[in-house]
């Protein structure tokens, strides 16, 4: 019986399964649920709460998730630090 080849290879880094959040600033409801792939955005953006726009805005109204911060008359954001309160709140780490 003949042994099989060692294929060892150095393991791949897990990648992370949201994007890494800026020290400050804001940041925009597609940054914050995500957005699908399309063809014009074939990456699309990852999820840091995995949650429909409809939940996303149920929530703000009963409290569960941040208000946004109007930054002209239809523009809203949230703080980086309000989403990364958020994450610890829900159990994750940001």
């Amino acid at each position: 019986m003949h042994a099989k080849p060692s294929l060892a290879t150095a393991p791949e880094a897990p990648q992370p399964l949201a994007p890494a959040l800026p020290a400050t600033g804001f940041l925009r409801l597609p940054n914050i649920i995500g957005k699908r792939p399309t063809k014009a955005e074939p990456q699309g953006i990852p999820a840091i709460v995995p949650v429909s726009r409809a939940t996303w805005w149920a929530g703000i109204r009963t409290g569960r998730y941040p208000a946004p911060v109007k930054l002209a008359p239809n523009c809203a954001a949230w703080r980086v630090e309000d989403i990364r309160a958020l994450i610890q709140r829900l159990g994750g780490a940001a």
